[in-house]
């Protein structure tokens, strides 16, 4: 009796074992697919699961981003030059039944399938291209993986390439290349600044030289308006000055006699011994006229002066007369 109850203690041990290994946890980033006697039965979400020992079983599938790093390799360019390429691809699990069943080791395969077709976008590339396009590498490449995955379950997020790398020869051409490159650059830019220098000197001058200019002309500009306005000033004096004295004879009603006498000084200002030409008016009889009074009045006055002196003898000789 007491062998019975410890066999059957014994088999309710073994099968509360059994029954706690069923027990499975599945993560919040997994899925699980449960299988029934090697079939797909259903896929559960994340949580305690319980399934049943020897009969069914949880496989777990990863649904976070994943990241798989190609192997570097050779690639031939267009232009026959020989670069090293790898590149680094981001992936996600969109079907969990897919990625399992459909594909038996994933991230073979998409390496293996990455490598190839980078080999095909690359060779369809001469090299200054394949330096200096790598995100049209990348889309390229991403494009082709996604549409290849798609039946895997998965989706490729992005593809990077982590580096080009060309032969040792080659990467020293370019380099004297780019330093040659280089050396013109900053001749040209040393040539187009002495350029813009010169230019901004000469300009300098320029303007500095019409400034001057169109200072002169202002000055002389100015001093012409200030000669201008003397001559001016000089002239309405004088004229006003000529009118007052037209005024003046005109009102004191001189006689011929005055004005040849005043017509006498002025040809004696005339002829002062400098002028070598002498232009009298046309009009003269007049003047020659008064002129002819003039000289019989200084004759009558000459004769009464000496009459007048004889006279003045006369009485001197007579007065001793006189007194004897």
């Amino acid at each position: 009796m007491n062998q019975i109850v410890l066999l059957f203690a014994v088999l309710a041990v073994v099968l509360i074992v059994i029954a706690a290994s069923g027990f499975r946890v599945v993560r919040p980033y997994e899925k699980g697919l449960i299988e029934f006697l090697g079939r797909y039965q259903r896929t559960v979400d994340s949580g305690l699961r319980w399934v049943m020992p020897f009969v069914k079983r949880l496989i777990k599938v990863d649904m976070r981003e994943q990241v798989v790093d190609v192997p570097p390799q050779e690639v031939i360019t267009k232009d026959n030059v020989v670069v090293t390429v790898d590149a680094v691809i981001y992936f996600e699990a969109t079907d969990p039944v897919k990625l399992k069943y459909n594909v038996q080791n994933f991230i073979l395969a998409v390496t293996k399938l990455a490598q190839t077709n980078l080999r095909n976008v690359v060779g369809d590339l001469d090299l200054d291209s394949a330096l200096t396009s790598r995100e049209i590498i990348n889309t390229k490449l991403r494009e082709i993986l996604d549409d290849a995955t798609d039946k895997w379950g998965t989706r490729v997020v992005r593809v990077e390439i982590q580096r080009i790398e060309p032969p040792g020869d080659v990467t020293e051409a370019m380099h004297r290349q780019m330093k040659a490159e280089r050396d013109r650059r900053a001749l040209v830019t040393e040539a187009e600044g002495d350029k813009r220098a010169r230019i901004l000197k000469a300009e300098g001058v320029r303007e500095s030289r019409i400034l001057e200019a169109q200072g002169q002309a202002e000055a002389i500009k100015q001093v012409a308006e200030a000669e201008r306005f003397q001559k001016e000033t000089v002239a309405e004096g004088e004229a006003r000055a000529i009118e007052r004295v037209f005024a003046a004879i005109h009102s004191g009603d001189p006689t011929p006699d005055l004005i040849a006498i005043r017509y006498l000084e002025a040809l004696q200002g005339i002829a002062d011994g400098r002028a070598t030409k002498i232009f009298l008016p046309l009009d003269t009889s007049g003047v020659l006229g008064s002129v002819a009074a003039i000289g019989e009045i200084f004759s009558e006055r000459h004769s009464m002066m000496g009459h007048d002196e004889g006279a003045r003898t006369d009485q001197g000789m007579m007065k001793p007369t006189t007194d004897q």
